[in-house]
């Protein structure tokens, strides 16, 4: 089946990239700020006009001449980063079927637009003889008609007719998905790579600094995102697909996340929002800890956004070249671990290097394996018959004069495991036994890095069947 086709977002910086990206995806998966340079690696989405789908790629302000005089300079914390975000946009163009080149109508041509404008004239240079990646001039922020007059300027920069738009307001974005239907590659609205529902997508989160972007990047073999001795250098969760063995897997690189009251206000805000969302979409949590820090307060907080959110879990302990060891460091750390995240327990460890690669093969082997156990289903025979040896064995505690009686019990869901018990009462469980009662449901049937969830439901009562007359 033919491919999604990919269109590549591009310009300087605060032209309104992102807010095109959010608009033609539908969500808001991109970080949105006033401040230039805001977008600093690559985001992937889909979108759909008229029965057809493609890929779009968010990209940072490609702009050749930063740091030139009489350029609005970009904001302080974005500046050490110019170069590689000039790089990632490369890569995206290079890749693309299509390019948006975005610009903006209140500023009218500046010498940076020029500059992107000779940038992608030499980056439509293709190896191997594949075809030059056509390029639409969108104007953006044109939000009334009066501004249609500006347009004639933006023809200098000699991409055609400009096509202007508003992202924000929605305004004449039909007419710019009609010319962009017209340059791509036809692709079906829906093929087998448009459901990733089979696929086990590992979401890799932890506060910032303890090297998750690192991480990624030694599990691809590239720099897929930018890697930075910062914290919080990664402000968008990146999503990569790639084929491990023959099996398919989405790994989605999200934004450090800090306590909500340490959360600086702006751009790092709506980051841990996004970092949260991924997580909300993932299957499998990839927690990073620093093992030069330890467990700290911070990711045990992040423990239960995985807990709350049923997600399966992985602890990496990263960082683990820079530490002297001797015969028991790995006990005495795993140890630490289970005390600090004791609620995670079930989690399987992994030490690491990012930066040496130590173990780093590890990972996925025990993620997939995780995913494999989330969506395990037991035999509703096999599962009363570990309910029943575990009550014979230690019957429900009393409750003043009355006790738990369990009846039957059925696992009646996946992602996470989920068992539904028919009880006399369910205010009669305590959560201790609940936690006991999961505990030989694990003992019988290993679930690693899968949580459980057990609920409970009172037998129904039957009706007395009426006599027929």
């Amino acid at each position: 089946m033919p491919r999604r086709p990919l269109v590549a977002i591009v310009g300087r910086p605060n032209v309104g990239k992102s807010t095109l990206f959010n608009r033609l995806i539908g969500e808001r998966r991109a970080v949105v700020n006033d401040v230039p340079g805001t977008t600093r690696d690559r985001l992937v989405g889909t979108a759909e006009w008229l029965d057809r789908v493609f890929d779009v790629v968010d990209t940072g302000g490609l702009d050749p001449t930063a740091g030139t005089r009489g350029k609005e300079p970009l904001s302080i914390d974005s500046a050490p980063f110019i170069d590689k975000i000039r790089q990632q946009a490369a890569e995206a163009v290079q890749a693309a079927d299509a390019v948006l080149f975005v610009v903006d109508a209140t500023s009218g041509v500046t010498a940076a637009d020029r500059a992107v404008a000779e940038t992608l004239r030499r980056l439509q240079q293709r190896k191997g003889g594949r075809p030059h990646p056509p390029v639409l001039l969108v104007v953006n922020k044109v939000d009334a008609d009066s501004q249609a007059e500006d347009l004639y300027s933006f023809y200098e920069l000699g991409f055609g007719d400009p096509i202007p738009v508003s992202a924000l307001h929605g305004r004449g974005m039909g007419d710019m998905l009609d010319r962009l239907l017209e340059v791509i590659p036809w692709a079906p609205r829906f093929d087998e790579q448009d459901d990733d529902e089979d696929v086990p997508k590992l979401a890799i989160v932890g506060r910032p600094n303890v090297g998750k972007s690192s991480l990624l990047n030694r599990l691809l073999g590239q720099e897929r995102v930018l890697v930075s001795d910062i914290p919080g250098t990664t402000r968008d969760a990146v999503d990569t697909r790639l084929r491990y063995f023959g099996q398919d897997v989405v790994l989605i690189d999200t934004a450090g996340i800090r306590r909500k009251g340490r959360v600086e206000p702006g751009v790092e805000k709506y980051s841990v929002l996004r970092a949260l969302r991924a997580l909300q979409r993932a299957d499998v949590a990839l927690l990073v800890l620093d093992a030069t820090e330890g467990v700290t307060a911070q990711d045990a907080h992040i423990g239960g956004y995985i807990q709350d959110a049923g997600k399966s879990v992985v602890l990496v302990v990263n960082k683990w070249d820079a530490l002297d060891k001797d015969t028991y460091t790995m006990n005495r750390f795993t140890e630490h671990v289970r005390q600090n995240l004791h609620f995670l327990d079930y989690a399987p460890i992994l030490f690491v290097s990012a930066k040496t690669g130590q173990r780093v093969g590890q990972i996925l082997p025990t993620a997939l394996e995780v995913y494999k156990a989330r969506y395990t289903r037991l035999p509703t025979s096999f599962v009363n018959r570990i309910l029943g040896e575990a009550v014979d064995q230690h019957p429900p505690p009393m409750k003043g004069t009355k006790a738990l009686k369990i009846y039957f019990g059925s696992q009646v869901g996946v992602a996470p495991p989920t068992f539904l018990l028919r009880v006399n009462d369910p205010k009669l469980a305590h959560f201790s036994y609940l936690r006991y009662l999961e505990n030989r449901l694990r003992e019988a049937h290993p679930f690693p890095g899968t949580p459980i969830r057990i609920l409970l439901k009172p037998r129904e009562r039957r009706q007395k069947r009426k006599k027929a007359r």
